[in-house]
């Protein structure tokens, strides 16, 4: 665990806001390359990842302290330091999901051609976000990993569960898997039409959250049939995923297929 990269007096460089902040700028650089597939200026572009941004770490945070409300209490100072790691991904993606709807239908804008835009930048900046993670020490696994397990140092909250054991790196099996899904989705939204990037991206991700769930060790007890909120919620992203692929294959092929009037 690095936690603290940099130190000088009261100022320390987190690893975890670092990565945070990395992937950010990764992500709206991804975006700002492919921004004419969705027909967006410069200046949508750059307020709508500014404002997702916010509203991302703010849903994201909000889910954690809801979750783990019993690390707050009595320190409630502490609910804002997100430098020190603790967000739920999927809090922070379904407000944004939300939140680029709506921006699309004031401005006029393909919410399915913007969210193509976005899901490759999503993708790599998640990539860097969960190596925060393991840099962090949070999102931890269950005992195991062979000769990639990773020990966690005595007072941090894997060695207090689990003591003196190496746990599988599930971070950074999900930032591995993230950093693979990121090329493809780049290629589809530039090769592909309108929704196919997105629905790549429901049906992939679900699929890479579900089965990395089954190695996390920093869940207190199941959600929901034995599974995890984020394994339910993967679950109900996969078959929507499926149905927006098929359905927009379906309509792009029939867009392909009316030829323009001439005259």
């Amino acid at each position: 665990m690095h936690p603290i990269l940099v130190e000088i007096g009261s100022f320390a460089l987190r690893s975890y806001g670092l990565m945070a902040a990395l992937g950010f700028l990764a992500g709206v650089g991804i975006a700002m390359l492919n921004r004419k597939y969705a027909k967006m200026t410069t200046d949508q572009l750059n307020t709508l990842c500014f404002f997702s941004i916010l509203i991302g770490i703010a849903g994201a945070r909000l889910f954690y302290v809801v979750q783990y409300w019993h690390q707050f209490r009595g320190h409630l100072p502490d609910v804002v330091r997100i430098d020190k790691g603790g967000l739920v991904y999927y809090g922070g993606f379904l407000l944004v999901l939300a939140f680029i709807y709506l921006y699309c239908r004031k401005n006029k804008l393909s919410v399915l051609r913007v969210m193509d835009v976005c899901a490759p930048g999503l993708a790599l900046g998640h990539a860097f976000g969960r190596v925060g993670c393991f840099l962090n020490g949070c999102c931890f696994g269950k005992p195991g990993g062979g000769a990639f397990g990773s020990l966690y140092p005595a007072g941090s909250e894997a060695f207090m569960k689990y003591g003196h054991v190496a746990l599988h790196p599930v971070q950074l099996y999900e930032a591995v898997m993230n950093l693979a899904l990121f090329p493809l989705l780049f290629l589809l939204t530039r090769k592909e039409g309108k929704g196919i990037s997105t629905a790549t991206y429901l049906i992939l991700y679900g699929l890479i959250r579900f089965t990395d769930e089954f190695f996390r060790g920093d869940h207190s007890a199941p959600f929901m049939l034995g599974m995890t909120r984020a394994q339910v919620i993967g679950l109900v992203l996969i078959p929507i995923g499926a149905a927006l692929l098929i359905y927009r294959i379906r309509q792009n092929k029939n867009e392909s297929q009316i030829e323009p009037i001439e005259g």
